[in-house]
């Protein structure tokens, strides 16, 4: 076997109790780095060990072989290697894998992508090296006082500020993947041994959670990441939008009066963005299997044309795109239900807003991180614009 992926994970954290299974962007710590390690083609296993039944239970049902790790191993004190090397032990002698690599990945670090671990590998395996490391590139000036207190330059010379591109490049290194040669590494029992290879992490993507607060960064480049993987997913210059009514302008709830008239809630923001869209001369289209009246007064104050009550919506959405010239290729639709899956695969792009039918939200292209009623709309405009910019300024 070419690789083996082992992601050790204890249960216990002093700085951040249950830190490994806390919830980041709605997901599991430990999630995060399992499915960038499935996700990498250099890697064939992914194991966790742990001491933790409920790690153990996470890590089973992302994907990962889990290896209970023993106390003498699981404490504050015991290093990492102890527990990958007891790892390469039990997978040698429970299953017979002995891994020509072992890909150590640290929990830690979840804005990892499964690249970042292939190009670690390649890095090591370019360069017939013995062990590789992520880092990233370094510009700071670090300081450390001396023995009789007094400050003094690490990297540099205290007198002499050298501007960063007369500087040698340096690097930190990430926490976030190392590979080994694994015969090499039972030797050594140390992460790094032999000659070291280097892989480049963008800064983007190089963050370590200890505390509470680094949860709130991490997040934060989470949805930069989220934002800038939707506008790649759009297509090249966007020839319509089409648009579903219950559960993308509302939040699929009705309001239901003494008298029978219904009432639906809007968004004002998934409004002032269609305008945006209808000034830039973008196509618009609600196509809605509901006959209401609601429907009919939203639509005609946005001044957005509305085909109604139509229960196959697909033909209807073709029709209508070969009516008007426009390329489905081309084109946007935005749903959230059973009767929208045939219209995302008509065009080139399927939206689902966050709260959509399961089914819904595997048939799509890209699903928003906003739920239906609650500005949607407004979110994928956003995108849509965004990319518009993006696109013209890489065309100048």
């Amino acid at each position: 076997m070419r690789s083996v992926a082992i992601i050790p994970a204890r249960g216990g954290s002093r700085g951040l109790p249950r830190k490994n299974v806390a919830l980041l962007d709605g997901k599991p710590l430990i999630v995060h780095t399992i499915d960038a390690a499935r996700g990498a083609s250099e890697v064939d296993i992914v194991v966790v060990s742990t001491d933790d039944p409920e790690i153990a239970q996470l890590s089973e049902a992302a994907g990962a072989w889990v290896i209970e790790r023993p106390p003498t191993i699981a404490g504050d004190q015991a290093s990492s290697e102890s527990a990958v090397l007891h790892a390469l032990t039990v997978l040698a002698d429970n299953h017979g894998v002995w891994p020509e690599l072992t890909v150590f990945l640290q929990c830690t670090s979840p804005l990892t992508t499964s690249s970042d671990i292939d190009q670690t590998v390649r890095a090591l395996l370019d360069a017939g090296a013995d062990s590789a490391l992520a880092v990233a590139k370094c510009h700071q000036f670090l300081w450390q006082h001396a023995d009789d207190g007094s400050a003094i330059g690490v990297n540099h010379e205290s007198a002499v500020r050298e501007r960063r591109q007369d500087r040698h490049p340096q690097y930190v290194e990430t926490g976030a993947v190392y590979v080994m040669r694994t015969p090499g590494f039972q030797v050594s029992k140390h992460r790094f041994f032999g000659e070291i290879a280097l892989h480049v992490m963008p800064r983007d993507r190089v963050w370590e959670i200890d505390d509470a607060s680094d949860f709130v960064v991490a997040r934060a480049l989470l949805q930069a990441r989220c934002a800038r993987d939707a506008r790649s997913i759009l297509p090249f210059q966007p020839a319509a939008l089409v648009l579903d009514f219950d559960g993308v302008f509302t939040d699929n709830s009705v309001f239901l009066s003494q008298d029978g008239t219904e009432s639906v809630r809007c968004n004002r923001s998934d409004g002032a963005g269609l305008a945006q869209l209808k000034r830039m001369g973008m196509p618009l289209l609600v196509l809605s299997a509901e006959e209401n009246p609601v429907v009919t007064a939203r639509c005609k104050k946005l001044g957005i044309p509305c085909l109604q009550g139509v229960s196959d919506k697909r033909p209807v959405l073709q029709a209508w795109l070969e009516e008007h010239h426009i390329d489905p290729d081309h084109t946007i639709y935005i749903g959230n239900d059973l009767p929208d899956i045939p219209c995302m695969q008509a065009v080139g792009c399927g939206v689902a807003v966050a709260d959509a039918h399961p089914h819904a939200l595997d048939a799509a292209d890209l699903v928003l991180q906003t739920a239906g009623g609650h500005g949607a709309i407004r979110e994928l405009v956003d995108l849509m614009i965004e990319t518009a910019n993006e696109q013209k300024e890489a065309s100048r």
